[in-house]
Order: structure tokens, then sequence, then C-alpha cells
């Protein structure tokens, strides 16, 4: 391999997305992609500790994944509440598929972790009785355990204080910019990150950050579905980088799909409202259009049971009844408890034409969190050295199969301070990037493939999947990577490289990936939920499924391997906490 200061290594893989050579250089000691709660915790850390630090974010600093986060953040704060309870909570929502040592991990460490969040600036709701932080219960949860702001706006609350926390300590940000590829030395580390700023300023077009330490929190992937309550920038790419990397990716079938998203009209795509969990922690019912309430005698739990089995059964109820949502009754809220407890929530009903406080309000499943990601061990590690991935991005083992309430911010807050924590013990490296001997570049798509792509996951990949349905979604990936064609089916014009053919170019490589997981996967568990398997199988399937991208003569295959139980291997024995 030779040397070259702005070339992009595409890793094990020798893959690479198509574009132009970088055409400017950052030099840094760490790089931090994405702009969320998890992104964010590990860059303030990593700079504190005397570390040159660059976010580089998709949008700007204060749009990251996390101020969607309407619920809160889950940890054993209250009262007679620990963290062995919050544990077992995790540990059933997840069904049997969680790593219990990354669990306990969380748990024990949260608790701290949300009061350094309180110190950095957040200010969570408190009671005006008592001053203490005010919490309430989530599906899934015991016991009330989710911290929240502003009522329903616990996230923007914590992108809020930690975006100032940033702007405060001057960290250098680049913003709206894509990354593309990881870079990699000599040896195989990362060695910093290839990226394409949108828009005129300081930096533009295709660039690179020079880095020993990447740490990938680019967020979620909904956008592989055609509804979803994530942003129109959630479209796989730190997931997609990972893989052309030569990083291991896991349980990405295990995608989990928020029971109650304002229903918007048959047809409806792209970003969805959410109506949080915590509306139905306060008491909120979900009922038919008779008025039946049919989780009641459902679960235990009833509209408080873990996600999976909710949108399950609404699904369920749906294709009984013919129709397409159901509805959550929360009227005996009143028009107060709506305006200072759900201000959010009552903004984005009335603004769609639905009044929660006189009307039930018309609710679906959609796509909402991956709760599998880059393979990490609990220092958050990939199997690449130098490559990190906290939050959403990423599969520490948490979430099993089905991600408990509010858990989510906190498993982006403990492990970004895990992470931050394993780069400053380690001595500075000062990296020398290299094209592989054998580059290859990955065809981009046209934009419209995107829709394409959306189609067909949300018909072969959606709530209800099937070996016939998996089947067909696999075809269509596979007809769409062949290339476009006209109307007649002859071969079309190419797409250009750029941001929107990037973007579906990582759509259409998780979609494989997670229809490759899900038509291994022949059970019923957690949010993974096969028609022609309704039943769990612990003694074949109480493992984990590892996914990776090598190259072949044509161009790249995906391999996949099971786990030998629900813990993780190492990511490199030698490297292991």
């Amino acid at each position: 391999m030779s040397a070259d200061a702005t070339g992009t290594a595409g890793g094990a893989t020798g893959l690479r997305l198509a574009g132009p050579r970088p055409g400017w250089v950052i030099e840094a000691d760490v790089v931090v992609v994405g702009s969320g709660v998890a992104g964010l915790t590990a860059a303030l850390r990593c700079a504190a500790a005397g570390r040159r630090t660059v976010i580089v974010t998709k949008a700007r600093l204060d749009a990251g994944s996390t101020r969607w986060a309407q619920g809160g953040i889950a940890a054993a704060l209250g009262r007679g509440d620990t963290p062995e309870q919050h544990l077992v909570d995790t540990l059933v929502a997840g069904a049997d598929l969680c790593d219990e040592t990354a669990v306990r991990t969380l748990v024990t460490e949260g608790p701290g972790a949300v009061r350094r969040l309180i110190e950095a600036g957040a200010r969570f709701d408190t009671s005006p009785e008592t001053g203490e932080i005010e919490l309430t219960r989530e599906g899934g949860h015991h016991r009330r355990r989710i911290a929240h702001a502003g009522g329903d706006a616990t996230g923007a609350e914590i992108s809020r204080a930690l975006v100032t926390a940033v702007r405060d300590a001057g960290l250098e940000t680049v913003e709206n910019a894509l990354v593309l590829d990881l870079l990699k030395d000599a040896d195989g580390r990362a060695a910093g990150v290839s990226l394409h700023v949108m828009g005129e300023g300081r930096h533009d077009g295709v660039g690179a950050v020079h880095a020993p330490a990447v740490v990938l929190a680019t967020g979620g992937m909904g956008q592989v579905f055609s509804a979803t309550t994530n942003p129109a920038v959630s479209t796989g790419d730190g997931v997609a980088l990972a893989l052309r990397a030569g990083a291991e990716v896991s349980d990405l079938e295990f995608v989990q799909f928020h029971p109650t998203v304002l229903y918007l009209g048959a047809g409806s795509e792209g970003q969805q409202p959410l109506v949080s969990e915590a509306v139905r922690g306060e008491g909120a019912h979900l009922v038919d259009a008779d008025g039946v309430r049919f989780m009641v005698g459902h679960h235990e739990l009833a509209e408080l049971a873990p996600r999976d089995i909710v949108a399950k059964a609404i699904t369920r109820r749906m294709r009984e009844q013919g129709t397409d949502h159901m509805y959550l009754d929360a009227r005996h809220f009143g028009a107060r408890m709506w305006k200072e407890r759900f201000p959010t929530i009552l903004a984005a009903c009335r603004a769609h034409g639905i009044d929660p406080v006189t009307e039930p309000i018309p609710v679906a499943p959609a796509a909402h969190y991956a709760s599998g990601g880059v393979r990490t061990d609990l220092a958050g590690r990939t199997t690449v050295p130098g490559l990190y991935a906290c939050g959403e991005v990423a599969c520490t083992g948490v979430h099993g199969a089905n991600r408990l309430a509010s858990n989510s911010l906190l498993e982006g807050l403990v492990f970004a301070e895990r992470i931050a924590d394993d780069i400053v013990r380690a001595p500075v490296r000062t990296p020398v990037p290299v094209v592989p001997d054998e580059e290859r570049t990955v065809p981009p798509l046209p934009p419209e493939a995107r829709y394409a792509i959306q189609r067909t996951m949300t018909a072969g990949a959606g709530v209800l999947r099937s070996a016939e349905s998996l089947a067909r979604a696999a075809s269509e990936l596979e007809a769409l990577a062949a290339g476009p064609s006209d109307a007649s089916g002859a071969p079309g014009k190419p797409a250009e490289p750029g941001v929107e053919s990037w973007e579906t170019a990582n759509l259409h490589l998780v979609a494989r990936v997670l229809v490759a997981a899900a038509r291994r996967r022949t059970e019923t568990r957690g949010c993974h939920w096969r028609e022609d398997h309704p039943d769990r199988d612990d003694a074949s399937w109480r493992r984990h499924l590892v996914v990776a991208l090598r190259p072949t003569a044509e161009g790249s295959t995906l391999v996949v391997r099971t786990t030998d139980s629900t813990a993780f291997p190492p990511v490199a024995p030698e490297e292991t906490p």
C-alpha cells in the first residue's frame, strides 16, 4: 500500500462510495460523527481531557436525532427503585436476548451519568413541592423511573444543554456534512473519515478529517421504511460505513416499530409524528373504533406492555377489523394536563386536525428504533481498531430483541462516556491514511430508488414478516442493485455520485443486511415477528446474528454467522477490557 494524505481506505472490503477524492483535510485526535446525546457526550469528554476533537454532523449541530425524543431517559433515580429492578425490566423487554453484562453496566452507571448530564446544564422537570425530579412510567417498566423535561420535550432539552456546552467549549464542528467512508492506515486501523459538505462555507465538497479515533454516533436507519418517526437524515449511514470498512453488525432484524404514531392517512410516507409512550404511562387507553380496550386481558401491563407486544396487538386488531389504524384515548386527561404535560404532542395533533382533548387520536405502528447496529464491546470498540460506535448506530447487546422504553438516551449517554474514557487512556497517534491495493467503489443508486427500497421493506420486512415476504424483498433489492432501467427494462442512465445517491446506496446496504438476518432467524422474538414461525425457539435462536460484508470477484457478499450465546464474543481478544 502507498500512503496518500487525501486518499480514502475502504477497509478490509476495499469498498467505498463512488465519488471525488478529498480536496481538503482537517487534522484531529478524535472525530465524532453525529450530534445527538451520544456524539456530543463523547466529544465533550474527549475535549475535556485535552484531545483535539472535531464533530461532524449531517445537518445542524442542534438537529441530531436526540431532539425528537419525547418520553424521557430511564434510570433508577426514584426512592425504592434500584439498578437491579431496572435490569430485570430491561432483560424481560429484550426477550431473553440481551447481553446481561452490558445491561448491568447500563443500569449501574446510568444514574451517575444522568446526574452528570444535569451538571452539564440539562434541566429536568421537578416536583413543585419537593424539588425532586418528577418520574413517570412507560411500557415495560414496573416503576416510575423516566425523567422528562418540558413535559414531552426531553430530547430537545438534552440537545439544548449539550449543544450549549459544545459551543461554550469552542469545539470545532463541521455541519451539513455527510460522512462517506472510513479512512485506514497501513495497519488497518482507523485513520479518519472522508465526508461531503453540503453547501458553501469554510469547507465545501468532499474532504477528510484525519484522526486515529473515529466515533460513530450517526443515529438510526428508520428511513429504510416508508413510515417512520426518524428524521429524513436517518439513512443508516453509520452502519453502511462500518460494513464497507469491514466491521461487523448484529441484530439488525430487530427493528422496533413504535405502536402509537399519529396516523396521517393511507399512503403517508416519511417522518410521522410520535405519540410518546409516556401518554400511555399517564393513563391513556388504546381502543378500537368501537371503544373497546383490546390490550386489557392481553397482557398484565395492558397498554404498558413492552412495545413489541403492543405493536403486534394493534396490527392484529387492525387486520381483524380490516382497518389501518386504532385509537389512543386520553380525553380524560383534560385540557390542562394536555397543555402542561404533553404540549409538543398536543400541538402536533392539532396541526393535523386532531384535538386529543375532545377526541381519540388515530394511531398506527411505524418504524422507530434499530435495536441492532455496529457490534461493540463495553468500551464501544468495534471489530475495526480505532473505530467506535455508540447510540442507536451501535449494538452493545443492551437492547436484545426489543429496546425497553427510554433506555436509548441512557445507552447513548453511558457508552459515550465509556468510549471517551477508552480513547483518552490510549496514547495519541498520528495516522497516515492509505489507499488499499485493490479498491472498489459501490455503484451509486439513483435517488428515486430510495422510494422503491422503502416500499419493498415496508411490504416485506415490516411488523409482519414471512419467508415469502422476505424472499420477495431480497429479490427486489437485488434487482435494484443490478442498476437502473427504463420502462422497457433496458439499462437506464447511471446515477451520478451525490448526497442523494450516496444516501440511497447506504439505505440499500442496510436493507440487504436486515432482510438477510430476518430470513435467517426462523422464529418470532421481540420485535421480529415471523408469521410462518410464530413461536420463540430458545434452543436454536437464543443467540445473536452477526453480519459482515466481504469482497468477491463480482463485488461483495454478506456473511452471516451466529454467536454461541446471548453474550457477544470479544471484538479483539487482546483488547477486551
